[in-house]
């Protein structure tokens, strides 16, 4: 077989078609591996992951301009070795229960909620010093209706559950340019929980990590199960829509999704949407943007708990310079509620205090300016400030919902309501009905709100209704894409003409299968400071310790993570 490209120079067309003949020809052989097989490949992935760890910080800092020794830099160690780590230890961990029982061991008994549907705990997960290094939070998988504690092995895993050779397919993956592990983590959920081989074509953004990759997944690389290409559209185009390409899996935006499925925009496209005659006539699976909200309920909260939850929504908006599908859009609030003006005073000093940073995301400061209606003749710097709009009226400024704006720009809307129980179920169907996508959602509720029996029949039957694959409560659903247990992606229902944030999902690594959404639950506040608040003086130290304790678990990796934790 042909070397892979060792820089990330345009990849020709002619390899394009050349790759994918080769792993079209070793569909059998990687069909054919043993799930022990399989789990080598893994381990030998988590040890060349380890190995250019430090690499991929270094050069995803400096294409970012984050300079050395900014807390900052934490953001790419999480977002790109310690999330891809962690993804490849539960992994391994799931390979060996089914290799040993036929299925993963789940981290603890499926139980119905008050609703009746069946509910699945997927952190802590058992393994990896969870209990430890995620206290105190919890997420639990819902699962669609039918679905019962006798009949949930059978869907778990049904790839592994197939006598003789294993259906396998090649999948053309086009990865992300804002979050370094999305294009390695969408690529393991193809190869190890579907048996696909992947063509991995990386985003102009972020094409730089490429050789590193290549160097760290070169067990794959031998195995003929991946090759990794680079270049602009037309060569995602090209591999796309080459008749050797079973399948496409995208990460990015609406826009991007429709011009692949449907063409340009213009009658052409309108015409093929109404007639369901897509230009690509493939399966497609994707993640795509969101306007992602959070619910405040109202209440007395003390000054830490405001203070604390400020943080928490700012540092949502922070993260990446808020290029992250996950970043807080909306900031849904109860016009009536006398601490409203204080929260979001709050949350204004977080964004005056944090130094703005280098847009690096092609098109950042047009959506800034179209969204804030800055003046066209004012010239904008790279480094966009970190802005919250009050008050926003969706019907005025509809811009703020329609679509993911991808900049640093956070609206609050505040909605009238006779009564806070009022003001909840009118934030839950604005959320559902107003914002696009439905792949996160995050609430905060007062203390003690859930002592009160009626208060937890409320949120339960709020959480039942919200319409998004990942919803948290009291903190960033940004976590349970980090966390990696937890099945990401948009809440199902999404199709090819309205895909609305994607369909199926990535990362899971239980392998679940007829799942609605997962929920992830956590207290008020936590302490020590958690290391993705900008605030955090040594978040890259903490960032650093969670990588070790993956690479190689143990009693005193956790108690210097908890040191690093404690003395940030």
């Amino acid at each position: 077989m042909s070397a892979p490209d060792s820089n990330h120079q345009h990849t020709s067309a002619e390899r394009v078609g050349q790759w994918l003949d080769e792993l079209d020809r070793s569909k059998r052989r990687f069909a054919e591996t043993t799930v022990r097989q399989r789990i080598e490949l893994v381990e030998a992935c988590a040890e060349g992951v380890a190995g250019i760890a430090q690499e991929w910080v270094d050069s995803a800092c400096r294409a970012k301009a984050i300079p050395p020794g900014s807390p900052h830099r934490a953001e790419d160690v999480f977002a790109g070795p310690v999330a891809t780590l962690r993804y490849l230890r539960l992994l391994g961990h799931s390979l060996h229960g089914i290799e040993t029982t036929g299925v993963p061991r789940l981290p603890g008994k499926a139980f119905e909620g008050p609703e009746g549907r069946l509910r699945v705990p997927l952190l802590p997960t058992g393994i990896l010093y969870d209990r430890l290094a995620l206290f105190p939070f919890k997420v639990t998988a819902w699962m669609r209706q039918g679905i019962r504690r006798e009949n949930l092995n059978d869907h778990l895993a049904t790839h592994y559950r197939t006598a003789g050779p294993r259906p396998t397919k090649t999948v053309v993956v086009l990865g992300a340019g804002n979050v370094s592990a999305i294009p390695l983590t969408d690529t393991f959920t193809k190869l190890f929980h579907e048996g696909a081989v992947v063509l991995l074509k990386m985003s102009p953004v972020n094409e730089y990590l490429g050789p590193l990759f290549e160097r760290a997944l070169q067990p794959l690389i031998d195995q003929g199960c991946l090759r990794i290409s680079y270049g602009a559209e037309d060569v995602g185009a090209f591999a796309v829509r080459h008749h050797l390409a079973d399948e496409v899996h995208i990460t990015g935006s609406i826009h991007s999704h429709d011009r692949i499925v449907w063409g340009p925009p213009g009658e052409e496209r309108d015409k093929r949407i109404l007639a369901n005659r897509p230009v690509l006539e493939k399966p497609i699976t994707s993640e795509l943007g969101n306007v992602s909200p959070w619910i405040f309920l109202p209440g007395d909260y003390t000054q830490r708990q405001l203070a604390f939850q400020a943080e928490n929504v700012a540092a949502s908006v922070i993260n990446n310079v808020s290029f992250n599908c996950v970043a807080t859009k909306a900031l849904i609030t109860w016009k009536r509620w006398p601490l409203r003006a204080q929260l979001l005073d709050l949350v204004d000093r977080v964004f005056e205090r944090t130094p703005s940073r280098v847009s690096y995301y092609p098109g950042a400061a047009a959506r800034y300016r179209r969204l804030t209606g800055v003046d066209p003749s004012q010239e904008l710097t790279e480094c966009l400030p970190w802005t919250l709009l009050r008050d926003v009226d969706p019907d005025e400024k509809p811009q703020f919902f329609d679509e993911e704006s991808f900049v640093c720009v956070l609206a609050e809307v505040a909605l009238d309501a006779p009564t806070p129980e009022a003001f909840f179920r009118r934030a839950v169907e604005f959320a559902n009905e107003r914002l696009a996508g439905t792949l996160c959602a995050a609430v905060t509720h007062p203390p003690g709100f859930r002592s009160r029996a009626s208060n937890e029949r409320v949120l339960q039957a709020a959480l039942g209704e919200l319409r998004y694959g990942a919803v948290a409560i009291n903190h960033w659903p940004g976590l349970m894409y980090a966390m990696m247990s937890p099945p990401w992606g948009g809440f199902p229902g999404g199709s090819l003409a309205d895909a609305r944030s994607g369909i199926g999902w990535v990362h899971n690594t239980f392998m679940l299968e007829g799942i609605e959404k997962s929920i992830l639950e956590g207290p008020l506040t936590i302490y020590p400071k958690p290391p993705w608040f900008p605030s955090h003086r040594r978040a890259e130290r903490v960032a650093w310790s969670y990588f070790r304790l993956y690479q190689k678990s143990s009693w005193t990796r956790a108690a210097q993570l908890l040191f690093a934790s404690f003395t940030g």
